[in-house]
């Protein structure tokens, strides 16, 4: 293990160390009281390291400044606090192997196995070390190897008094369900000339293209009826909602689609015998094609109101966020600096389009040109997270070459 991995590891340990989840449940920004307690952590370790302006906002983000000691652009780099909650344990056991082929037992106890005939991906790293989860948990390299990516790089540029340009961070909560920590980040405590965030993807990945994403609410309220006396009455909900469904191409769900394909996603319901309530996400990558999906969802409406006029059917649009190329250009200089950087540090780029979103589609859509590059972790949102610490170095080293040649 290397003196960079060494870093990386303990921090990442420390982190994950945090129970973060966000929480979809609640209003509030925030969503989790662990996010706050995380935040408090890193205000405290960005002031050790010097920073200045080191806060936590009313909404948990914390905001920090490194005043540069050279004349070159102001950085900005992006992770966030939380980590998904997908039903599983909250609490991280962590375990490292010296990856060397095959299966991997994450919990003998359990009899919790990955499977490398399931899990192709496995193979790229034999004879790595590699960070697992213990079967009961995600590993939360969603987003705390990007958090331990930042803050050891300002360490090492501190503790090794490397030049570089004035530098923002910012750790921002609940990315997870809706990208609201980035929404409710006070732009005057990130004045950068661009961005990144670090977030998901591969060793050599990058990212400045993701949906548009929306989500629509349906609220039905049937009429109700004793079954006695309910013929030419009752008009209940349930079925109502189910009409609704099945005016949607069953082919355009997320299960049917892949790389740059949009989708429809009806992913919630709450009903009884008089109201019925149905959550949708939609997403496009073409902002033409996501504006006539929800046309298309408007209509489907109208079609059902007249296929049952005593029904009441209220629908309510909510975007979430933009595609970055929305807002942004491969010429883009911080987009040109990143695959120059990637280059320079000997990783091959690997650019696709993000089937998903990040702080930086947020962001990029305030102004902010914010593009996205590897941690070097697998599987997110899963129990069958890894991480490599070759690749996890290697994220750290482009972060690294970017301060050097803002």
């Amino acid at each position: 293990m290397t003196a960079y991995q060494e870093k990386l590891l303990e921090r990442f340990l420390r982190y994950v160390a945090i129970p973060s989840q966000s929480n979809a449940a609640v209003n509030t920004v925030p969503t989790s009281q662990g996010q706050i307690e995380l935040g408090k952590l890193l205000v405290k370790e960005l002031q050790d390291l010097g920073l200045e302006n080191v806060k936590q906002d009313e909404h948990g983000v914390v905001t920090g400044f490194l005043p540069g000691t050279c004349a070159r652009a102001t950085l900005g780099f992006c992770s966030h606090l939380d980590t998904v909650d997908v039903g599983l344990s909250d609490v991280v056991k962590p375990q490292v192997i010296d990856y060397q082929g095959g299966d991997v037992v994450l919990n003998e106890k359990e009899q919790i196995i990955m499977k490398e005939s399931e899990h192709p991906e496995l193979k790229a790293y034999i004879g790595q070390k590699v960070i697992f989860t213990d079967g009961t948990s995600v590993l939360g390299a969603d987003n705390k190897s990007a958090m331990s990516n930042i803050m050891t790089a300002l360490s090492i540029l501190v503790e090794e008094k490397r030049e570089h340009g004035p530098i923002y961070v910012a750790f921002v909560p609940d990315e997870e369900i809706g990208l609201k920590g980035s929404k409710v980040l006070n732009l005057e405590n990130f004045k950068v000339d661009y961005a990144y965030t670090i977030d998901s993807c591969a060793l050599g990945e990058v990212v400045y293209e993701t949906f548009n994403a929306g989500s629509v609410y349906f609220e039905i309220t049937g009429v109700t009826a004793h079954p006695m006396s309910s013929k030419g009455v009752l008009v209940n909900p349930i079925l109502v909602a189910h009409d609704l469904i099945a005016l949607f191409d069953r082919k355009q769900t997320p299960e049917f689609t892949a790389d740059k394909d949009g989708y429809w996603w009806f992913n919630g319901i709450e009903a009884n015998a008089l109201t019925c309530n149905l959550v949708m996400h939609i997403r496009d990558f073409d902002k033409a094609s996501y504006q006539k999906r929800k046309e298309f969802v408007s209509k489907a409406v109208s079609q059902v109101q007249k296929l049952h006029p005593k029904a009441q059917i209220k629908v309510r649009f909510e975007d979430v966020y933009e595609n970055i190329c929305n807002n942004v250009k491969k010429e883009d200089k911080p987009i040109a600096k990143l695959y120059a950087a990637l280059e320079e540090v000997g990783v091959e780029a690997k650019t696709y389009a993000m089937r998903g979103g990040t702080d930086g589609s947020c962001l990029s859509a305030r102004g902010v040109v914010t593009p996205n590059y590897f941690t070097g972790a697998h599987n997110f949102h899963s129990l069958y997270e890894f991480l490599p610490l070759d690749s996890f170095e290697k994220s750290l080293e482009v972060t690294l070459k970017l301060i050097e040649t803002a």
